[in-house]
Order: structure tokens, then C-alpha cells, then sequence
């Protein structure tokens, strides 16, 4: 077998030129894309274009040159509260993307749980790092990722928080009342909120905004349920909520998708039916959300845009660029779990 041939061979001789010419465009214009020095110099078509063609031929820049003369790890810490998250799994695809495209990589690093503190990963890999990305943590999760020295991008999480150069943040605040006032737009009254028990910036918003849209309707009735992020502790939630003392609530609002599985579990058990007897909605947009029947209302969440946008900013700081906090909009996707109540509960 000839040495030096074969697909790897054969991705490792190509160079910027190649690029180029795939692109139809110069090494220059070649060297301030990827470089992610383009933007006001080529247009967005063209840096697109150059960076499909990058991927398409496996094309790598020489990393340990441009290291030593950046003075850079090219390495980024994606922190996450949990890795059985699929929208975490998102985050992190889109992240990684945007990372490629500027040749750095990205380290996974789960807190246990989403809801103790993290041990502290800087103090063997500061020196390693370029900086750090954090998703949607509670409250004490973040002590060590503030106390990091490294560049800090927050996602999901409170821009006012001066420990962040940057947050790209869901207006979860709108997706919120976006799912209540479909509720009350069909008719409901009694609604309970299966909260999520994390003490993080999105779900206080989250609560707060579903407060503002029911309370803002004369005749309503508010009750909050706290349950674990799983399926199990939503069904459990749920129970308390609808097998209660006084007149059955009519709907049921949950922080997340998974949530919503347990609370749909919970009116089966108990010989109710989504949504003729309770309607039920959740948030993300999971694929779990088309998975249990009836198929979830719920808000839709961009992760992957969201762990791009963050790459985007965490790059923009890195080179030393103006950066600002950045919301990214939500959608109420209407399925079938959520529908009028019966005329005599309304």
C-alpha cells in the first residue's frame, strides 16, 4: 500500500489556495474569514461560502502556528448544568459549530446536577483554556466559573451579572406569556404552575412573567407546584396539583418539556384526559414534545442558536471587539395538549 494517500492524505495537504479557489474567491479574502476578520470587509454570502468550502474539503489551519502568534489555547469551556439534556446537546452543537469555523475547540464540562456547585475546573486547566461559556446554571453552580480569570460568556442566565462579559439570553419572558394567554385566550382560570426547583435567573423569570399574564385577567387563580427536573418528579407535582383539596385546576403550565411528560402521566393516572379534562404545556420543544401523545403546546427555545450566538460573542471579546447582551426570540407552538376547558370548569 503507497504511503501518503487516502481521504486523511489527502485533507491534510489542502491549503487556504484550495479554499480559495473552491470558494472563488483570494487567499486573502480566505485568511479574514476564517480569521473572522470579515465582517465590513466581504459579505455575508461570501464569508458563508468560504467556510462551507473550509468544512466541505476538510480543510485545518495550521493551529500551533497561529497559537504562538495569538498567544492562544484556541480552546473554549462550554460549562452546562447537565449532559442528559438534549437541549444542552443543542447548546453545545451549535457552539462547537460556530467554534469550528474559527478553528477552536470545545470542552464539555458538566456541573453535577445543574443545581451544587461545580468543582472548580480552572485550577488545572486555566492555563489551557481561552475562555468560558456558561449555560443556564443555578445560582451556586457559578461561583467557581466566576471566579475563573478567564473571559466569561453567560447563556440563559442574568445579564446583569457583572462577573459576564456578555449574555446571549431567550426572551423566556415572552415565551411565558405567550403560553398563558393562549390559556386564557381559550378560557382557562385555574391554572397551576409545575415549577422547576432551581434557583436560576430563568426560571425566576419565568415565574414572574406567567404571574404578570394570569393575574393581568380578573377571575384567575395561580398556584405554583415546585418539582426535580424529571419526568418523575413532574408526575409527582402534577398529582399534588389536580388530586388536591378545592376545584381541579383546568391547566397545567411547566417550566420544561419533561415536566409536562410527568404531568400528562399524572392525569392518566388519576382517569383524566389531556386536554379534554386538563390541558398541559411545556417548554423547549424537544423532541420528547412530539413523542407522548396528545403531542405537547409548548414554547419553542432556538438552543442551537443560543450556543451559537454565545461562540459568536465569546470570539467578539477574545478579539477585543465591542460586544453587547443579546435575547434571542421564542415561539408557542399549538399542538394538541392544550385545548378549551369543559364548559362547566371554565
Amino acid at each position: 500500500m503507497a504511503h501518503g494517500t487516502g481521504p486523511a492524505a489527502a485533507a491534510a495537504r489542502v491549503t487556504s489556495r484550495d479554499v480559495a479557489r473552491s470558494a472563488g474567491v483570494s487567499q486573502a479574502t480566505v485568511s479574514l474569514v476564517l480569521g473572522d476578520k470579515w465582517r465590513g470587509r466581504v459579505s455575508e454570502r461570501t464569508a458563508d461560502a468560504v467556510r462551507a468550502a473550509a468544512r466541505e474539503l476538510g480543510y485545518r489551519p495550521n493551529l500551533a502556528a497561529r497559537s504562538l502568534r495569538l498567544g492562544r489555547t484556541r480552546t473554549v469551556l462550554l460549562v452546562v448544568p447537565a449532559l442528559t439534556n438534549e437541549f444542552f446537546a443543542h447548546v453545545y452543537t451549535g457552539a462547537a459549530r460556530v467554534a469550528a469555523d474559527h478553528g477552536f475547540g470545545v470542552v464539555l464540562y458538566p456541573s453535577p446536577e445543574g443545581v451544587g456547585p461545580a468543582r472548580d475546573p480552572f485550577d488545572s486547566a486555566r492555563a489551557s483554556l481561552d475562555g468560558v461559556i456558561a449555560s443556564s446554571m443555578a445560582a451556586d453552580a457559578l461561583a467557581a466559573v466566576r471566579g475563573g480569570g478567564l473571559p466569561l460568556v453567560m447563556l440563559d442566565s442574568d445579564p446583569d451579572d457583572p462577573a459576564a462579559a456578555s449574555t446571549v439570553n431567550l426572551d423566556i419572558g415572552d415565551g411565558m406569556r405567550q403560553a398563558a394567554e393562549h390559556l386564557l385566550g381559550l378560557g382557562h382560570r385555574r391554572i397551576v404552575h409545575v415549577a422547576a426547583a432551581v434557583d436560576s435567573w430563568t426560571f425566576r423569570v419565568r415565574a414572574r412573567a406567567l404571574a404578570g399574564a394570569v393575574h393581568a385577567v380578573p377571575g384567575t387563580v395561580l398556584r405554583t407546584e415546585h418539582a426535580a427536573l424529571s419526568v418523575e418528579e413532574g408526575r409527582r407535582a402534577a398529582l399534588r396539583a389536580l388530586g388536591g383539596p378545592g376545584p381541579r385546576p383546568t391547566a397545567l403550565m411547566c417550566d420544561d418539556d419533561i415536566l409536562a411528560a410527568g404531568a400528562c402521566k399524572a392525569a392518566r393516572r388519576l382517569g383524566l384526559r389531556v386536554p379534554e379534562d386538563v390541558s398541559v404545556t411545556g417548554v423547549d420543544d424537544l423532541a420528547l414534545a412530539t413523542a407522548v401523545d396528545p403531542e405537547l403546546t409548548t414554547v419553542r427555545l432556538p438552543a442551537q442558536a443560543v450556543g451559537a450566538e454565545g461562540m459568536r460573542a465569546l470570539m467578539a471579546v477574545l478579539d477585543g471587539k465591542p460586544t453587547g447582551d443579546t435575547t434571542l426570540p421564542v415561539e408557542l407552538v399549538v399542538r394538541d395538549s392544550s385545548a378549551l376547558p369543559r364548559p362547566s370548569d371554565g
